[in-house]
């Protein structure tokens, strides 16, 4: 955590020695740089909460390894296979009804979850603050896009590196 406030105060400092150059210049890399950093560290904090949540209420799938699922997308080459079974033996009702469990639809449930992690106020209200500031350079005529976008760039690098520190999971 010490790291991350130590970055977040270095790159302030900076931005506030960039008022000496000018004070439009000062606004656009100010505006852009905490619109991008609070994007992600939001961003960081709803997916961390997320997983957290589906981690504690036991909805974590089991799933097989990349390779497999490159190498067999079907399950074609399963040991407890169908395909090696005597055909008298298979009971094709109970394997239909098998298969379409595994089948995953859209369901309510799911949209449920969709939604939550996407309408977070940790997610929303940086995008919120990107736009209302983005429309107040506009409107006050300090927006200079040659300042403006390259400080975005700085802002997700610095809240990048801050994200994966403050919300890594502890071993």
């Amino acid at each position: 955590m010490k790291k991350s406030i130590r970055l977040i105060t270095v790159a302030e400092l900076l931005i506030i020695a960039s008022s000496f150059i000018s004070f439009s210049f000062f606004m656009n890399l100010q505006i852009a740089f905490l619109s991008s950093l609070f994007i992600i560290l939001g961003s960081s904090y709803a997916y961390r909460k997320m997983v957290d949540t589906q981690v504690t209420s036991d909805m974590v799938e089991e799933k097989r390894d990349i390779l497999d699922e490159i190498e067999d997308p079907y399950e074609l080459y399963e040991e407890d296979s169908i395909n090696y079974a005597p055909v008298e033996e298979l009971d094709l009702r109970a394997i239909v009804k098998e298969e379409k469990k595994k089948i995953k639809t859209f369901s309510l449930n799911s949209m449920k979850h969709g939604v939550k992690g996407s309408t977070s106020l940790f997610r929303l209200v940086p995008y919120v603050f990107l736009v209302l500031g983005f429309i107040a350079l506009k409107n006050n005529d300090l927006l200079d896009i040659a300042v403006y976008l390259p400080s975005l760039l700085v802002g997700i690098v610095v809240g990048s590196v801050s994200g994966k520190e403050l919300f890594s999971v502890e071993k």
